[in-house]
This record gives structure tokens, C-alpha cells and sequence, in this order.
């Protein structure tokens, strides 16, 4: 039986609740999780006379003046109190469970007070990849309910889930009343960003006063693409961000709580050994020779990543690869080296690691289970200490409110942002100092007849916020052109000009004038404009690049003069680099690739700075889904779009509509079913299957500037999958090269 009870005190569900907007599975029925979420909600984090008094609605700058002032001064009424937080980590390699896992979770020897388990690989299908589904999910939570440490009783608090990676946490019963202010967030880091079969999914929480961030994470594989996880981790921290209760202020990251505990198989693995010398060392129990070349030490002593965390001393061997269902390291063709794939790290305050260790009686997976027993100091509110404070704080607020009006003085009203380029991230900093009588409260505000403060390629962080008097606050402005942005200024309908309106409750508004050049690309241009430019783009004169957009959207282009290309070069270098380069690529179009050699393909595209591409096969990929993703019309035009799902049953129907689409959107489209062909021919080396490329494309050359329902999703794949069965008039890829 488990000992483990959801917090609505029924026995575990068996349904999901899917917030399909956010990407999160939950476990359970609908309605019973809506029931959890509201118990865990409303339950009360600190003495209710300061909810009472801080929740009310019509508290507006006073209260937050209150509530700052209340966090400044936190040490004077909190007290730290030691709780146990077991963490373990699991990838489970798309098995089921085979066998108990009270050798892992309950290995302790008392009860802890939290459980947070972290699975990766549940599910290894084509199923679980395209549709975020599997039963799987079910079948492991009742393995980890029926598993827990015996001598206590837990809830189930909550579930979160992206594709394989699962993060489960339970809770001794008692302390269900102290937690509150739960949100789950859930990140892909797969190609394009987006794809979850590599990513994180987190759950923050308040336990009594302190602010708690679990992340399960699945970074990219493989021993060379350290950087690749790298950038995955970064991208974790910069992607997740938590809503917070009060919709007016910012959403919280990872790094903004007081405790951020993170789990997974990061993939980290040990370089410069060859397999059979670490074998040896691990036989001799080297441990410490070893991770002298674990890449996560040497990138955390860099400090590249996982800047303020701390990890436990390793004295334990290495977790992957085993041969599953034994204790052998892996016997395949590949005989992985030995690696410390799954690791369990920590950073804040009052933290004690006191055990960590791995599970091999677990034999599962070719992976063995990890655990870390934590104590966490927790803060806990002394009720007559948080009284005093409190009056103290309101008679000291009520001398300051007179007629005084707010004032600050920022460090630069005019930035100029230069050679801003698609999908580099440019930023500078305006320090704001409070430097008037009172304490103000500033935000960022719209200005007339415009629906948010800024243009859509430019952030303010924070955008709205509280100083105290003498504070001050580093704003950053941050300009990121994307797939949205692109096209405008790439046909030069806008301009990268902005002013910001900083606005103070009480006090005066602020300008701040943003400026800047954007370099054109041919990411996130039109092919119409694209098969008429001669030249790289950024070869061209703005002006000739804005007259031949304006002609290709006109059609009003000379026959003579403007005669097109077939396709754009740049779409043909890159489908050609990949036909020469890496039909046999394993993964291809399934592994990222790196941003920056991202940034360095773009670069050769716009300039026509280099005759061969640079970059990894996996970065040219990505860099052609970014590329047909970034099309302002897509391969098959808006106007086909309904008229494509309408008869999307029917093959021949489905090619005529081919056959009248614009000749350029043609001569693309029949280009690219041609090459995707051919990579089905090379599916034994590249693991491609028409289902796959499919799921990748499909929604990429036929789709709308909206979201599409799940019955259009179905359609546009469905329409697709008939180009991937040649026919007998296909024509050879080589034929369809343009010239």
C-alpha cells in the first residue's frame, strides 16, 4: 500500500490535468487537482495577521512600502529551523518499473520531511516526443508513492512533466498547511529551442518564509557538447520564470529564491580518459582522479555555470553506462566511457549536505539512481517579534507620508544600440537612484494609442518596481530582434526607435530615447524577396533591399531586370551542405546545435563571407528550421492554408495544390520534400523516419500567424506525410537542384 496521499485526502488519480498553454502535465483528475492546488494555494505561509493585513486590495504603494520594509528587516522577527529534503534523480531510459524502489528513496534512516524525485527518459516513444503523452507517467508515480520511507505519512503535493522528464513532490502531511504561492514551469532546450525531448521542468514554492526553486533538468548528450549543455543551463535560467499571485509585479526566475535545489542528468561527462584507464581508477576507487576530469567541475571552477552552487563530495562511481538489468558498464559497440551523468547541486543559505550517494541495486536502466539527504534552514516567523516590527515599520511609514513628492535621477536618457543583429540579444544598463525625500514606487507605462510601454523588440528588467529612499535599481534594456520582429525591419517598415515613458506613482514621467541600426537578414525575409536579391543581403544597399521587398509584395517586379532566382541561395546552401554533409547524421534535426555557431551560419548567409558553411551538421539544421520558421509567408501561403486541411485526406488533391502555388513557394517546397526524401533513403544511419520529419516540418511550411488547435495539427501532418511517400513522378533530388 503507499503511504503517500494526495492532498484532497483521495487515493491517487489516474487522469492528467494539461495546461497545454504552459506545457505542464499534472497528474491526477481535473478536478481533484484543482482542489490540490487550492489547499496548497490558500494555505497560510506566515501569521495570518500579516496576510490580513498585506492581502488586502486596497492596499496600493503603502503596501508595498510595507512589505519592503518588512523584507529588509526579516531578521528581526524570523528564527531558522532545520528541515530534510530528500532529492534524487533517476533516468530511467524509457523502461518501466521492474522492481521496489525503497532501496533508493527509502535509504534513509529517518523520514525526511520533503521528497522531490526527478525522472528523465520516461518514455523513449515517438508518442511521448510528438504529443507530451505517456502511460508511463502513472506507472512510475505509484513505483516512487509506494516507495517512500515507511515510519512517516506524505502528500502528494504536485506533478510536472516535458515529454520524459517528470518531477514529483511529497510532503510529511504536517507541513502541507505551511506551503503556498506553488507554480510549475517547464522549458524545451531542443532544436530550436522549443522541442522537449532535452530541457527542465521546475516547481517554486514558499515553505513558512522561505522561497524554495526544484529544477529537474535534461541537458544535451554526447562527451564533446559541453557547451551545448552549457548553453542549456543558461537558457533554463533565463526561459523559466514563475508568475507570481499578484499579476502586477515581475515574474520570478530560478535565481530569485532563497533556496534552488537542482537535479538531473545534466549529461556532464569526463574528458581526456580513455575507457579502459577509467575503469581502472574506478576499480582502485579514484574517485578524486576522476573528477579532476568531470566536466561539470571543470566548468563550475570556470565559472561558466552553476555560478553559486555547491555540489556534495563524489565518493561514489559512475552512474552511466551500464548494460540495463545488471552492474556492467556497457558492452555495446559504442562502450560508453563511464560518466557522473546524474548530479544533484544546491545553492543558498543554511544548506547541509548529509549524505549523497548512488543506488546500484537498482537495475532498471542503464543509469543507477542518485540521492542527496539536505538540511535546509528554513525561516519561521516568531509571532510577537513579526507584531513589533510591523507597528514599528507602520509609525515610521506614517511619519514619512506628507506632501513630499517623489523624485529619482537616472544614469542616461538616450542609449543607441548598433549592429543589432536577428537573434543576438544586445542590453545596456540605466541606473535609477531614489534620490527624493520619500521612498517611490516606478513603472514603465504606455503611451497613447500604443497597446504596450515599448516596441516588441525591446524589454525593460525590471519594468516596473519599489525604492527606498536613497535605493537605487539597475534597469536593463534589452533589444532582441525574432522571427516576429524580423521581417518589418528587414523590409524597412520599421525603424529600431523608441522612447520609454518611467513613470512614479505620485511624482513626475521620465523619457528615455532607444535608438539603433539593425543589420537586414535574410532570416526573416520573404522568399519572394529573397529569389530576387542577386547579392547577400547585407551586400546591398538598404535601399535596393526595401525597393525589391516592396516589388516582390507588389508583384510588380520587371521580367527582364528582375528576374528571380528559383530558390534563395541561402536556403540552397544550406539544404546543400546538409545533402553533402550529413545524410547519414545521427539525430539530425532532433540535436540542437550551438547559438553561436548559429550566429556565425547567419553571418556567412547575410555576407557571403565564406564559401562553405561553419558549424556542426546539427547547427546548419537547426539554422534551416530557424530559417523556414522566421518566413513572414510560409513555404505554402497563408491563403492555402484552410484549403490544404479541407482535402488534406486526399494525396492527389494534396499535390495539385502544390501545383499552384506561387512559383517560388513551389520551386521551395519541391526542393525540400526532394532532400527530406532523400535523408528517408540513409534512415538506418540517421535514425529519420517519415513520422519524424513530419512532426518537424509539417508545422513549419503550412501554418497560420495563430495557434493551431489539435484537430489542425493533425491536418497539417496528415497533409504533409503524402510528399514524403515518393511517387513515381518524383522527380530525383539532383533534378530539382536549382541551378
Amino acid at each position: 500500500m503507499s503511504n503517500a496521499t494526495p492532498l484532497n485526502g483521495k487515493a491517487d488519480g489516474v487522469g492528467q490535468k494539461k495546461e497545454d498553454e504552459r506545457g505542464v502535465c499534472e497528474s491526477q483528475e481535473r478536478g481533484k487537482g484543482e482542489v490540490r492546488d487550492d489547499l496548497i494555494r490558500n494555505s497560510m505561509h506566515i501569521l495570518s495577521n500579516k496576510d490580513q493585513m498585506l492581502g488586502m486590495p486596497q492596499f496600493g504603494l503603502r503596501d508595498n512600502l510595507i512589505k519592503c520594509e518588512l523584507l529588509k528587516n526579516e531578521d528581526a522577527y524570523t528564527y531558522i529551523q532545520n528541515y530534510s529534503f530528500f532529492l534524487g534523480t533517476y533516468n530511467v531510459n524509457g523502461q518501466n518499473p521492474k522492481e521496489s524502489l525503497s532501496p533508493w528513496l527509502a535509504s534513509t534512516a529517518t523520514p525526511p520531511d520533503f521528497y522531490l524525485v526527478g525522472f528523465q527518459e520516461l518514455d523513449l516513444s515517438k508518442e511521448a516526443f510528438l504529443f507530451n503523452d505517456t502511460p508511463k507517467e502513472l506507472e512510475w508515480m505509484q513505483a516512487v508513492s509506494k516507495s517512500l520511507h515507511p515510519d512517516a505519512k506524505y502528500a502528494f503535493v504536485k506533478l510536472v512533466r516535458l515529454v520524459g522528464i517528470m518531477l514529483l513532490f511529497y510532503v510529511k502531511v504536517e507541513h502541507v498547511a505551511h506551503i503556498s504561492e506553488m507554480e510549475s514551469e517547464t522549458v524545451g532546450t531542443g532544436v530550436m529551442g522549443r522541442m522537449g525531448n532535452k530541457g527542465a521542468v521546475a516547481i517554486r514554492f514558499q515553505f513558512h518564509n522561505s522561497d524554495i526553486c526544484v529544477v529537474n533538468s535534461h541537458l544535451a548528450a554526447h562527451t564533446d557538447e559541453f557547451e551545448r549543455r552549457n548553453q542549456d543551463f543558461k537558457d533554463i535560467c533565463r526561459r523559466i520564470q514563475f508568475r507570481q499571485e499578484d499579476p502586477s509585479l515581475p515574474p520570478l526566475t530560478i535565481m530569485k529564491h532563497n533556496v534552488v535545489l537542482w537535479l538531473g542528468d545534466l549529461n556532464y561527462r569526463l574528458s581526456d580518459l580513455e575507457v579502459d584507464h577509467v575503469k581502472e581508477l574506478i576499480a582502485k576507487k579514484e574517485f578524486e582522479t576522476l573528477c579532476n576530469h568531470d566536466q561539470l567541475k571543470r566548468q563550475m571552477d570556470e565559472e561558466v555555470v552553476f555560478v553559486g552552487f555547491t555540489e556534495g563530495e563524489i565518493d561514489f562511481q559512475p552512474t552511466y553506462k551500464y548494460d540495463t538489468g545488471s552492474d556492467q558498464w556497457d558492452t555495446s559497440e559504442k562502450c560508453r566511457v563511464p560518466a557522473w551523468c546524474d548530479r544533484i547541486l544546491w545553492r543558498g543559505k543554511a544548506i547541509k549536505q548529509l549524505n549523497y550517494q548512488s543506488h546500484m541495486t537498482l537495475k532498471t536502466s542503464d543509469h543507477k539512481p542518485v540521492s542527496s539527504l539536505l538540511e535546509i534552514g528554513i525561516k519561521l516567523v516568531d509571532d510577537e517579534s513579526y507584531k513589533r516590527t510591523f507597528e514599528e515599520i507602520v509609525r515610521r511609514i506614517d511619519r514619512l507620508e506628507n506632501d513630499c513628492i517623489p523624485s529619482v535621477s537616472l544614469s542616461q536618457r538616450e542609449f543607441v544600440f548598433e549592429h543589432v543583429k536577428f537573434m543576438q540579444h544586445q542590453a545596456q544598463t540605466v541606473r535609477v537612484h531614489n534620490d527624493g525625500q520619500v521612498p517611490c514606487q516606478f513603472e514603465f507605462i504606455q503611451k497613447l494609442d500604443e497597446p504596450f510601454y515599448c516596441k516588441p523588440w525591446l524589454t525593460a528588467n525590471p519594468c516596473k518596481g519599489f525604492l527606498a529612499q536613497g535605493g537605487s535599481v539597475d534597469i536593463v534594456l534589452e533589444v532582441f530582434v525574432n522571427r516576429s520582429t524580423a521581417p518589418e525591419l528587414n523590409s524597412g517598415q520599421q525603424q529600431l526607435e523608441d522612447i520609454l515613458v518611467l513613470h512614479l506613482e505620485r511624482g513626475k514621467d521620465y523619457f528615455i530615447s532607444i535608438t539603433g541600426s539593425y543589420l537586414p537578414s535574410c532570416f526573416g525575409s520573404s522568399l519572394a524577396t529573397l529569389c530576387l536579391l542577386r547579392e547577400p543581403i547585407q551586400e546591398m544597399p538598404l535601399d535596393t533591399v526595401r525597393e525589391l521587398s516592396m516589388k516582390s509584395k507588389s508583384q510588380a517586379s520587371d521580367p527582364e531586370t528582375d528576374k528571380p532566382q528559383e530558390i534563395p541561395k541561402e536556403l540552397w546552401m544550406m539544404v546543400d551542405h546538409l545533402f553533402r554533409c550529413a545524410k547519414k547524421q545521427e539525430d539530425l534535426f532532433q540535436q540542437p546545435g550551438l547559438h553561436s555557431e548559429f550566429e556565425e551560419i547567419r553571418d556567412c548567409l547575410d555576407t557571403g563571407s565564406l564559401d562553405t558553411l561553419p558549424g556542426s551538421n546539427h547547427s546548419v539544421a537547426e539554422a534551416l528550421l530557424m530559417f523556414l520558421d522566421a518566413l513572414p509567408e510560409p513555404v505554402i501561403p497563408f491563403s492555402f492554408y484552410q484549403q490544404c486541411l479541407d482535402i488534406s485526406a486526399d494525396s492527389s488533391q494534396c499535390r495539385q495544390i502544390i501545383s499552384i502555388l506561387p512559383q517560388c513557394h513551389r520551386n521551395v517546397f519541391n526542393y525540400l520534400t526532394a532532400f527530406l526524401q532523400e535523408l528517408l533513403k540513409h534512415s538506418a544511419n540517421n535514425r529519420l523516419d517519415a513520422t519524424i520529419l513530419v512532426s518537424i516540418f509539417a508545422g513549419l511550411l503550412l501554418r497560420l500567424p495563430t495557434n493551431q488547435d489539435p484537430t489542425e495539427k493533425r491536418k497539417v501532418k496528415e497533409f504533409f506525410q503524402h510528399f514524403l511517400v515518393q511517387m513515381p513522378s518524383d522527380r530525383d533530388f539532383h533534378d530539382k537542384s536549382p541551378q
